[in-house]
């Protein structure tokens, strides 16, 4: 069911659609090397297709997960005969060419710069991040967007329909509905809404008073054991969807933080990956505005790790939305990075020598532990000693905000440095 022509192709109306420029580089015949950055299923392969097809060029497909950088050479070297003794263009297609490392990469350059062949490069990862600058500056990249509802149903709509290449219709009915069941399942994957539409085809059930097949809602649950969700676990949406968690639990939106939780579950995220960042929002975002949100994160951690999914799934839920819900402050993140600083610039500061341990004769007598006083024996319970190092005894790291819990420190802070300055002064 693959489109043979720009015409036939749906979607990406903003590529190909009439005057885009895409199109218009294709109908101009004035190619040059491309990149198509997208999610499976959108159309990168069947495009480029259609490009070799419309402008009479040779097409040599290449995967980078089964082939050598040494097989795209040998081809390139071909192409460049190709082009000297017959004036032939050569479009090198190459799928997930982010799978090739930087090294390898670089083997593709000269053959472009001299124009032996058109590459078009296809990845699901984003280009900035996966292909190497040089090769980034002498292709185009177009950004293809998962196919939409409408568009899959009119792909699915074709397969039907279609007698030579697609079910056909003299026997078998598909109702609109289920259509619509099916698109909205592929999520936004045209690979996978024909594959469901090939297996809900052959559950269909047959009308003995008219012999003909009928796929119902009922048949097509018989094929669905899940749904898949578009989920790369060490790609670019996984970082997209734990970030989105992440702003919205920091943004005090509950039903945001949910929708982004149980999309990643939902997805095949692995349940304890979430569990430790939200371990790490808790003293992130949260800190001592609410203690008791590291609590709540670790147990959730500790209830998932008890039942497993999908029973522990809602502790995480729970955690989610707990997350959200909480006063938020920074403070214990901001000092953390004070600390960091302070610690690169001064380097190994002694420890002051009254609060060394002295646990033998020997250190007492090179002065350690000397002239410390024992807070409890003092007056509310506090000797007003210092106990950061020579030179630093008035640097602030943590700084507790207005907000939640960290009212009550900042009061108590402000306490015990009333009566610590007090002890000074007398």
């Amino acid at each position: 069911m693959r489109p043979r022509t720009l015409d036939e192709f749906v979607g990406q109306e903003e590529l190909v659609g009439p005057g885009s420029p895409l199109r218009r580089l294709i109908e101009e015949d004035n190619l040059r090397s491309m990149i198509f950055w997208g999610p499976p299923g959108c159309g990168k392969t069947t495009l480029a297709l259609i490009i070799a097809r419309r402008t009479q060029s040779e097409f040599v497909p290449l995967s980078a997960v089964t082939a050598s950088i040494k097989e795209a050479r040998t081809i390139m070297e071909q192409a460049r005969l190709l082009r000297q003794r017959q004036a032939r263009r050569t479009i090198l297609f190459v799928d997930e060419i982010h799978r090739f490392n930087k090294a390898q990469q670089d083997a593709f350059l000269p053959f472009i710069e001299d124009g032996s062949i058109v590459l078009i490069g296809a990845t699901t990862e984003n280009p900035s991040f996966s292909l190497i600058g040089a090769l980034m500056s002498r292709c185009k990249v177009f950004v293809l967007r998962g196919l939409q509802t409408h568009d899959l149903i009119r792909i699915l709509q074709v397969a039907v329909a279609d007698g030579e290449r697609g079910l056909g219709t003299e026997h078998l009915d598909i109702p609109h509905d289920v259509l619509a069941r099916i698109a909205a399942l592929a999520d936004g994957d045209a690979r996978r809404a024909l594959n469901l539409l090939e297996l809900a085809a052959g559950t269909a059930e047959t009308n003995p008073a008219t012999s003909r097949r009928t796929v119902t809602m009922d048949s097509l649950r018989q094929v669905l054991q899940r749904q898949q969700l578009i989920y790369d676990k060490t790609g670019e949406e996984h970082y997209n969807l734990i970030s989105a968690l992440h702003k919205a639990m920091r943004g005090s939106e509950p039903q945001a933080a949910a929708y982004w939780a149980q999309r990643m579950i939902s997805s095949g995220e692995d349940p304890l990956y979430l569990a430790r960042r939200m371990i790490r929002f808790a003293s992130e975002d949260i800190g001592n505005a609410d203690p008791q949100a590291l609590m709540v994160a670790l147990a959730a951690r500790e209830a998932y790790s008890v039942l497993g999914s999908p029973e522990g799934d809602l502790a995480l839920l729970q955690c989610a939305i707990y997350l959200a819900t909480a006063p938020k402050s920074n403070a214990v993140y901001a000092a953390e990075q004070r600390l960091k600083a302070e610690i690169e610039r001064t380097g190994s500061l002694p420890v002051p020598p009254h609060i060394r341990n002295a646990p033998t004769q020997f250190m007492k007598s090179l002065g350690y532990g000397a002239g410390y006083q024992y807070d409890h024996d003092a007056a509310d319970g506090i000797a007003g000693q210092d106990y950061l190092p020579e030179g630093l005894e008035t640097k602030v790291f943590y700084e507790p905000r207005n907000t939640g819990f960290e009212r009550e420190i900042a009061r108590r802070m402000a306490w015990w440095e009333e009566r610590r300055r007090r002890k000074k002064a007398d």
